[in-house]
C-alpha cells in the first residue's frame, strides 16, 4: 500500500518515521521530497579496471570527492556519472520502504537516476548516483531534487536493514568486499 501525505503526516508525529530536516511542504500527496546536500563525488574518467574481487584500499583513483555551497552548486555534465547525498537524514520503521525517485522537473532537463530503494529499518542519508543527459546542467545544495514514495509491507521485515551503509552520512563511495 503507497501511503498518502495523512498517513506520512502520522508516522513522523509518532516518531515512526524520521525525516530531518523536513519543512511542511515537502510532504506531497503521495510521498516526501528530498534536498541535495553538500557534497557529491565525480566518477573519474580512467583505464584501470577496478576490480571487484580486489579492490584498492583508497576509491580515489576512481572518484573524485567535492564540496559546494547554495551559491555556487554544481554542474552534472553531459553522460557523467555522479554521487551526491540527501540533506535528510532519513530513518525508517520495519514496516515500511521506500522507492526513490528524481523529481519531473529534472528528469525534463535529462538528468537520471538508478532505480533505488530504501530498505526497511534504513538509517542515515540517501547517497544516490545521478547520470548526466545531453547537456551540462547545474544544481544546487538545498534544491527539492527526489521524491520519496513510501510503501507499507505486509508484516515488519524479519532482519531490518544494517548493511555497510547503514548510519552513512555525506557522499558514502561503494564498500566492496575485499577477498
Amino acid at each position: 500500500m503507497i501511503l498518502s501525505d495523512r498517513d506520512l503526516r502520522a508516522l513522523i508525529e509518532r516518531g515512526d518515521l524520521m525525516i530531518r530536516p523536513l519543512e511542511a511542504d515537502q510532504i506531497r500527496e503521495n510521498g516526501i521530497d528530498l534536498r541535495i546536500g553538500h557534497e557529491f563525488a565525480r566518477l573519474r574518467n580512467v583505464t584501470v579496471a577496478l576490480d571487484t574481487r580486489r579492490p584498492p584500499s583508497d576509491l580515489l583513483d576512481y572518484y573524485m570527492r567535492e564540496r559546494t555551497d547554495k551559491i555556487d552548486g554544481f554542474v552534472v555534465r553531459p553522460h557523467e556519472h555522479v554521487l551526491l547525498h540527501t540533506l535528510e537524514y532519513v530513518a525508517l520503521p520495519r514496516d515500511i520502504m521506500g522507492f526513490v525517485n528524481l523529481r519531473s522537473t529534472f528528469a525534463r532537463l535529462g538528468l537520471f537516476i538508478p532505480p533505488t530503494i530504501i530498505d526497511a529499518g534504513f538509517r542515515g542519508q540517501l547517497t544516490i548516483e545521478v547520470v548526466g543527459g545531453n547537456f551540462p546542467v547545474k544544481i544546487y545544495p538545498g534544491q527539492r531534487f527526489l521524491h520519496i514514495v513510501f510503501a507499507k509491507l505486509s508484516s515488519e521485515v524479519e532482519k531490518p536493514y544494517r548493511g555497510v551503509y547503514s548510519g552513512q552520512l555525506g557522499v558514502q563511495l561503494p564498500v566492496l568486499p575485499v577477498d
